[in-house]
């Protein structure tokens, strides 16, 4: 009687031991490390079109989308070299509390195909 009564007491405290260690483990995963922080990237758009504007901190551009041409006003992080007005840039930029911050702008070089009069055959054609 003796020894089944020390097995009933004996499980009975593994059982309590195992229960507080549940419990120990459920309060600590719910805390939360306050140096791990989400950070939200706002979405970077880009955009290409001909220069209007330009100063030290912003740039304005014209561009046409679908048949519309639309002015674009940007605030510039940076200073640009070597863009002014008349140049074709395409230009990196998010969107910061309700003003276009512009990334990167960077000038395109438009090269224009060379077109041949319809009379004219190429020389190796004939060959």
């Amino acid at each position: 009687m003796k020894r089944a009564l020390v097995y009933i007491v004996s499980v009975a405290f593994l059982l309590s031991a195992l229960a507080f260690a549940a419990d120990k483990s459920a309060t600590d995963a719910t805390k939360v490390d306050p140096a791990k922080t989400n950070v939200i990237k706002s979405a970077k758009m880009h955009a290409t079109g001909k220069v209007i504007n330009i100063s030290d901190s912003s740039l304005k551009i014209e561009r046409t989308v679908r048949g519309n041409v639309e002015i674009m006003q940007f605030v510039l992080e940076n200073p640009t070299e070597n863009i002014t007005v008349n140049n074709t840039v395409k230009i990196a930029y998010i969107n910061q509390g309700g003003k276009l911050v512009a990334t990167r702008v960077a000038k395109v070089n438009s090269k224009k195909k060379e077109v041949k009069p319809a009379g004219e055959k190429s020389t190796s054609a004939n060959k």
